[in-house]
């Protein structure tokens, strides 16, 4: 069980935790690209470590270090002529939904059986979109009624293929990433693409492994060349704004009063849709400003915001705590992407944070939030590392102690959150 004090400020210097979704894209490419390829701030989460596993287990050579993890990798073609065993092989996605997604394509690249498994929450989430795209394309894909695990074969040879997006764009990713390896021409027609801003981050770290994609604007057919080849090379993983925006509402709800908070690492122009994050913030009124490569956030008077989050649902947490610190009633769109997550957040945002006195409305896709004062108390986070945060950002103004069980969840995405949000909190002094 973590407690968090109440009344705590914040205020000083911390940099943002590395981007699990710019690393495991990065170890994708990489594993695909023949020769060393060295990648920069490296993020080391449960999520991040799942993707080296499948590398290493695809042939790559891993070496680990603090700023850098190098993956020496001897390409497609040495890659799919190992002996995958009489059962096949076996990737273990972990819990993250992008490696499950990301991979299923890339091991259908290769002969033979590939069988892709998850845990914990993973096992539960829907992955129907990812049998008829692959059969369109020259593969076999199997799920248990449209769970996991995966089983797929290939080679998938390209061709022409429509693709669901609507419920994620991860296995978009994941065709995007493989089929300029085919053996011919593709286009994908696709359908209701979520997360734009992550399919951006996609084809930005492709185009610097050497390949690329054409798309139209909207995001709704990609032609792909095949035969292409990715090249090894440096690769500096971003810092991640879905994290980052627990760290930038903490400062904006509980600042040091004449101070701000700096965040460093974090890349202004970053394709990540919850850099979204600067918006609410601005329109509830906090501090914001770029100072060289810092981002200052500072407290302010906060007012209620309406924000349709359906393009960037990770910032439905951090922002569920920054409506509670805000005058009037804030409105957050988007609710229906909550629910294939690590928990049902919907719920799990209005049940866990009511226990501290919270008022949260759901109503079909709207979440309401009433600002008021909080008071201590315990919650669970649900095995869900983002409900974790947002109770821990949450508890900074509650008039009591919080107790969050099963806090360690956050080592999915942040495994030093809660030594880095102690970094930068302190006891309130009193008046």
């Amino acid at each position: 069980m973590t407690r968090i004090c109440a009344w705590a400020e914040v205020g000083g210097r911390v940099r943002a935790p590395a981007s699990k979704s710019s690393m495991q894209r990065a170890v994708a490419c990489a594993l695909l690209a023949p020769g060393t390829s060295r990648l920069a701030s490296p993020s080391y989460c449960a999520d991040s470590m799942a993707a080296l596993g499948i590398a290493g287990c695809l042939g790559a050579e891993l070496t680990q270090g603090p700023g850098s993890v190098e993956i020496r990798s001897p390409g497609l073609a040495a890659i799919a002529a190992l002996e995958p065993g009489p059962d096949g092989r076996t990737l273990d996605c972990g819990e993250s939904g992008l490696c499950l997604r990301m991979f299923t394509p890339i091991a259908a690249l290769l002969r033979g059986g590939t069988r892709l498994v998850g845990r914990g929450s993973l096992a539960h989430r829907p992955v129907t979109a990812v049998e008829a795209p692959l059969m369109a394309l020259g593969g076999s894909c199997a799920t248990a009624d449209g769970f996991p695990p995966v089983v797929v074969e290939g080679p998938i040879a390209g061709g022409e293929a429509e693709v669901d997006a609507s419920a994620s764009s991860q296995f978009l990713t994941g065709l995007l990433i493989a089929l300029p390896l085919a053996a011919r021409d593709s286009t994908l027609h696709v359908r209701n693409a979520v997360s734009q801003g992550y399919l951006g981050l996609t084809l930005r770290t492709m185009a610097q492994f050497g390949v690329h994609v054409a798309q139209d604007t909207s995001y709704e057919r990609f032609s792909i060349g095949g035969r292409q080849s990715y090249r090894a090379g440096d690769f500096t993983v971003e810092g991640d704004w879905s994290g980052a925006a627990f760290l930038l509402v903490a400062a904006a709800i509980a600042g040091r009063d004449g101070g701000l908070l700096e965040v460093e690492g974090l890349q202004a122009d970053s394709a990540q849709p919850d850099r979204a994050v600067l918006e609410v913030l601005a329109a509830a009124g906090a501090g914001i400003a770029w100072k060289g490569g810092l981002l200052e956030v500072g407290k302010a008077g906060l007012r209620a915001f309406d924000f349709d989050a359906s393009a960037c649902p990770d910032l439905f947490p951090p922002l569920a705590a920054l409506a509670l610190a805000c005058e009037g009633v804030s409105t957050i769109r988007g609710a229906h992407r909550l629910r294939g997550k690590e928990s049902d957040r919907a719920s799990a945002l209005q049940e866990e944070l009511g226990k501290l006195g919270a008022r949260i409305e759901v109503d079909g896709d709207l979440m309401r939030i009433a600002g008021g004062p909080l008071h201590g108390g315990e919650l669970d986070a649900r095995g869900d590392h983002r409900i974790a945060m947002a109770a821990a950002v949450a508890a900074l103004t509650a008039g009591g102690e919080v107790r969050i069980t099963g806090a360690g969840c956050v080592a999915k995405s942040w495994p030093s959150f809660f030594a880095d949000l102690e970094g930068i909190s302190h006891a309130r002094q009193p008046d």
